[in-house]
């Protein structure tokens, strides 16, 4: 019998196509009934980080014999950033009366969670679920809610260390957050633990891209600066401004989402967010086949990984050590 993990790890090497093959006649038979699944997905719909997300997710079901059109019926939204929005969002989705509902990241799960205690939710993303409210306890969750998260506020410290090791001169850090992450200070204390009154710190909140880059140029205009961006849905939203505004004025910058570095970002460390929706997915599954979401502990992330753009480190004229080329996950030539 081969073993879930490897399962997962088969699973994502062949997504690109392969795993169109894949033959279904190994899942047990399921009821032709129809099935509504709703999806509110993290990020902008014509974003290729976003679309490979729910990719993963609905291949994920289809190797499991989920067939959109014969046994399944998809209804996917994509939220902005504006709360009035997501509250609509979610509300239109309970009222669709799903069998159960996928979520990415703590503030869309929450918003979902609002507005139905009784249609499972599962969420992939997100920092510590406990901290952001979404259930009371890991291992037996309760209610209908239960998921894969991503970060966990301790990460703050690592994400510092990296960067110290790439720029061990740095003199300022700036930590460009998300207002809608809802483990902000428990982030903070990490940094700030980390930090120990090394560097001098201050925050900068994304809410638009003109704002953002006008405060990250302000920052820049004392030496020795680095940043450290936390991802959530304004971070996700406004990537392409924070990119290109840590480019233009020259700051080595970690990101928390691999997603940054397929951009431009110079480096990053985080969850494998392909394992999460691995996870929310095949949760889904076995919810559609009768279990109950409270049932259904909830799984921290168990692999990380460090991914680093050589292009964007020469283009700071930066050498990076060969510490942190040993231990990249992913080096981008």
């Amino acid at each position: 019998m081969i073993s879930e993990p490897i399962r997962r790890r088969q699973f994502l090497t062949l997504l690109g196509g392969a795993a169109a093959t894949w033959p279904l006649a190994a899942r047990a038979q399921q009821s032709e009934r129809r099935r509504r699944l709703g999806v509110l997905m993290f990020g902008a719909e014509s974003d290729p980080d976003s679309q490979l997300r729910l990719k993963i997710a609905l291949e994920t079901l289809r190797i499991r014999g989920w067939s959109e059109g014969r046994n399944i019926e998809l209804h996917v939204r994509w939220p902005l950033i504006d709360g009035d929005h997501l509250r609509h969002l979610a509300s239109e989705l309970v009222s669709l009366l799903p069998d159960a509902i996928l979520t990415y990241s703590a503030p869309i799960t929450l918003a979902v969670m609002r507005e139905t205690s009784t249609i499972p939710i599962v969420f992939a993303g997100g920092s510590d679920p406990v901290v952001a409210g979404l259930v009371p306890n890991l291992a037996r969750p309760g209610g209908n809610v239960t998921g894969f998260p991503s970060n966990e506020p301790s990460l703050g410290g690592k994400w510092f260390s990296l960067l110290n090791e790439m720029v061990p001169n740095a003199r300022r850090l700036a930590v460009v957050e998300a207002p809608d992450n809802l483990a902000l200070s428990e982030f903070r204390r990490a940094i700030d633990n980390a930090v120990a009154g090394r560097l001098e710190r201050i925050i900068i909140a994304a809410r638009d891209a003109g704002q953002i880059e006008r405060e990250i140029e302000a920052f820049s205009r004392v030496s020795g600066g680095v940043l450290i961006v936390i991802n959530g849905l304004a971070t996700n939203f406004h990537k392409d401004a924070i990119i290109s505004a840590a480019a233009k004025y020259r700051l080595p910058t970690i990101y928390s989402s691999r997603q940054f570095i397929s951009g431009g970002g110079l480096m990053s460390y985080g969850a494998d967010s392909k394992e999460q929706l691995y996870g929310a997915a095949t949760y889904i599954d076995r919810i559609l086949r009768g279990e109950k979401p409270g049932d259904l502990p909830v799984q921290l992330p168990t692999k990380f990984e460090l991914v680093i753009n050589m292009k964007t480190a020469k283009a700071l004229g930066l050498t990076v050590p060969n510490t942190l080329l040993v231990s990249a996950d992913e080096v981008i030539e």
